[in-house]
């Protein structure tokens, strides 16, 4: 729940400063003159690339949610077995041990989403953000992509 609320308030946060750069991109254009005006675009464009950014970071992250929750329902999710360290840190050769038997269960059911998942967590365990949001987007694409009919 705190992440979500945090996750809110960040956006929030971002659309009131694109809604601020962008009245001044146009004020710049409304100045008139040729360098306000190509300033006014320029700042325009940022909002724009900004605005673009959290909707495709809020569509992926309700994806993995969506995700998350079926999940959670079919009694899939995976169990927090990391040992951690007393200030709560996860342990490093935990994470290693468990993303260890994660990519393995990956590459022994490749086109399952349940397992892109998990590994994506794995991958979160290990701090490795990149390929965390990686596997993410390979689970939400095999989960999205519709199911090939058998040929008898």
């Amino acid at each position: 729940m705190r992440a979500k609320i945090t996750y809110f308030v960040t956006a929030a946060v971002l659309v009131f400063y694109f809604a601020l750069v962008g009245s001044r991109g146009v004020l710049l254009i409304q100045h008139g003159t040729l360098l306000t005006v190509t300033f006014g675009v320029a700042v325009l464009i940022l909002p724009v690339i900004g605005i673009w950014f959290l909707w495709k970071n809020t569509q992926f992250v309700a994806r993995a949610n969506a995700l998350a929750a079926e999940l959670d329902a079919e009694g899939g999710l995976p169990v927090d077995e990391l040992v951690r360290t007393p200030s709560g840190r996860i342990d490093r050769a935990s994470a290693d041990a468990v993303f260890a038997r994660r990519r393995e269960e990956t590459e022994d059911s490749p086109d399952d989403w349940r397992c892109w998942f998990r590994l994506a967590v794995a991958y979160q365990d290990a701090r490795d953000t990149p390929r965390a949001r990686k596997a993410m987007q390979r689970a939400i694409a095999l989960h999205t992509k519709p199911t090939q009919p058998s040929t008898p």
